[in-house]
């Protein structure tokens, strides 16, 4: 078991390490090990999600508060202007008066007289020079001001840094446990029988961190690029379904000594409209068939006859696999040949 820890911004803006648990993988697994399989690959696609979705939220925050600092920065930076602006003249003055002692109204003061007039000047040199002093400490605040939020955003942009390197750290090392999971699950499958490449298809076909892309898809016009094999020929499920009905097909051999026959598993909306058409009562409207998501299968080997021994095996265990003979199917129509893979009762096992 491996242990990252990952940096994250509290609300004060104080970085915090925040440790993410990372279990080992099993590069050989067993072949019957498909349920605990699927659910790590799950895991691992929903902790890589939550990584990816922390970034993308840490990284907007992050901008956000960037913005608003250097926007206060620019408010600084204009109002020292604006104050520089306003007080030019007296400041001109102050310096005019040092530079030419001997001219204009403090001439009588500075040459030395003590007269009502050279009072008067000495009052207005002292309020000249109180008014420079003034704007000496303005902008010596709004300089160290400014000094202060420009190390702020300093700080800031490095602790946004840090926290996208060790968040990009996160993602890559779950997007590699992902893909190690995966590369196990197919492995397993492939033992087992699965021809996850057949027809010219790729083994993300039964990557069940993919169904999200199966579900885009009008019923009964799933590509093949989304639906996995199953050991029987000719037969394929979405993959969250096919690994759950392999992993139950081995369960069955176990206890028959033979795997699951299978008349019927996806249907196309072709497939659906003839079938349709040809057994009306006995079929779904076409477009509505869970046939056509890939979540169904209708068997025969002795499981097609109601209260037989295969049936009553199926019905008993199916739900440990994820799958459940639907109560329609008990009555009306009456089919014991159909059972249906449960998407929120597999997430659950």
């Amino acid at each position: 078991m491996a242990v990252v820890s990952v940096l994250t911004l509290s609300s004060s803006g104080e970085a915090q390490a925040r440790p993410v648990t990372l279990e080992a993988v099993s590069q050989d697994s067993a072949p019957g090990n498909l349920t605990d399989l699927r659910r790590e690959a799950e895991r691992s696609s929903q902790a890589l999600a939550e990584a990816t979705k922390a970034l993308e939220q840490r990284q907007a925050t992050l901008a956000k508060a960037d913005s608003e600092l250097k926007k206060k920065l620019d408010q600084f930076r204009t109002a020292t202007a604006e104050l520089s602006k306003v007080r030019k003249p007296l400041a001109d003055l102050v310096q005019s008066l040092y530079q030419t002692p001997q001219g204009g109204d403090m001439a009588p003061f500075l040459s030395g007289a003590s007269d009502t007039s050279s009072l008067r000047a000495l009052s207005d040199m002292t309020y000249l020079v109180s008014g420079r002093d003034e704007i000496l400490a303005d902008v010596g605040r709004l300089y160290q001001e400014q000094q202060r939020l420009a190390a702020e955003a300093q700080d800031l942009r490095a602790t946004k840094l840090l926290v996208e390197a060790q968040l990009n750290l996160e993602i890559d090392t779950l997007r590699k446990r992902s893909a190690a999971v995966v590369k196990s699950l197919s492995q397993a499958l492939v033992k087992l029988g699965v021809r996850v490449n057949q027809g010219g298809r790729s083994g993300a076909a039964c990557d069940p961190t993919r169904v999200g892309s199966a579900a885009q898809y009008p019923n009964g016009l799933l590509p093949k690029s989304v639906l996995c094999p199953l050991q029987q020929p000719g037969r394929e499920l979405r993959a969250d379904a096919a690994i759950a009905f392999v992993a139950m097909n081995e369960a069955y051999r176990k206890r028959f000594g033979k795997p699951m026959c299978v008349t019927d598993s996806y249907r196309s909306l072709a497939q659906q409209q003839s079938i349709f058409y040809r057994r009306p009562g006995f079929a779904a409207v076409p477009g509505r068939s869970n046939h056509g998501l890939g979540l169904a299968v209708d068997l025969c080997g002795g499981v097609d006859v109601f209260r037989s021994l295969q049936f009553n095996w199926v019905e008993a265990n199916g739900k440990q696999f994820g799958w459940i003979h639907p109560d329609w199917a008990y009555h009306s129509p009456f089919e014991p040949w159909h059972w249906e893979y449960d998407p929120e009762l597999g997430s659950l096992l």
